[in-house]
């Protein structure tokens, strides 16, 4: 049975998922919630990776191992960190780096040792249909009430820090460049989960609302931009995304 997992890091970035979802079944795994029943015409798995890198990591693995997963989508916010990427911005990750591993002078900087790579590739089916099913969505916003968001795809950074002054982004930014990483976005949790996928063979897939620009003001009106927009433009972007992918 094909079954996809949607993730969050917080209840409220996938409340009207959770309020779409057909046959809804609550089970208990890692101290986790995890809602599984049916969505535009799948079958799938509500879940919370929880805030952070060990804890994404071990709600991934936790849906691989105990819940059979196989497609992992992961939809939240993020800060922007390249210049043109602004608040109310969708960003699709092409990959993902972890910012905050450095296992230097025995690998390089941002390098995951053992495996090789700073870089882990995200699913390109997958990665591909949300960045679709987010153009749509903004061209159709747009259209209602004319706005210049974009959708942009490219590397996000993830690390255990919440990135919320302008000399840490800056630096952060440099420092990745510096690498020749070029990130789009920062969070805490989509490189955690994308190591496990690599892991386990399971394709993974994310995308990401720009709710600040990780700067000095991250944290105004956080909880309203989620509750407002992030939310809305989940539950949008990943109903385009199965549908589509019932099509293929």
């Amino acid at each position: 049975m094909s079954r996809i997992a949607i993730l969050s890091a917080l209840a409220q970035e996938q409340h009207g998922l959770l309020a779409l979802l057909l046959q809804p079944q609550k089970v208990q795994r890692a101290g986790r919630d995890f809602w599984l029943g049916h969505l535009h015409g799948h079958s799938v798995v509500l879940a919370l990776s929880r805030i952070g890198k060990v804890a994404a990591a071990t709600t991934a693995t936790a849906l691989i191992e105990h819940l059979a997963v196989t497609r992992i989508l992961f939809t939240g916010v993020a800060g922007g960190l390249a210049p043109d990427v602004q608040v109310g911005d969708v960003v699709v990750a092409s990959s993902f780096v972890q910012h905050d591993l450095d296992a230097s002078p025995i690998f390089p900087r941002f390098e995951l040792p053992l495996y090789g790579r700073a870089v882990l590739a995200c699913d390109e089916i997958l990665s591909a249909l949300l960045f679709q099913a987010a153009r749509d969505h903004l061209a159709e916003a747009s259209a209602a009430a004319p706005a210049r968001h974009r959708v942009h795809r490219g590397l996000i950074a993830s690390g255990d820090r919440f990135v919320s002054a302008q000399a840490q982004s800056v630096t952060l930014r440099r420092a990745l460049q510096r690498a020749g990483h070029k990130a789009l976005a920062v969070e805490m949790e989509g490189a955690a989960v994308a190591q496990v996928c690599l892991d386990y063979g399971v394709p993974f897939a994310a995308v990401r609302t720009i709710s600040d620009r990780a700067d000095d003001q991250a944290h105004l009106d956080f909880a309203t931009f989620v509750r407002e927009v992030a939310s809305q433009y989940a539950c949008a972007i990943i109903g385009r995304a199965l549908r589509s992918l019932s099509n293929k």
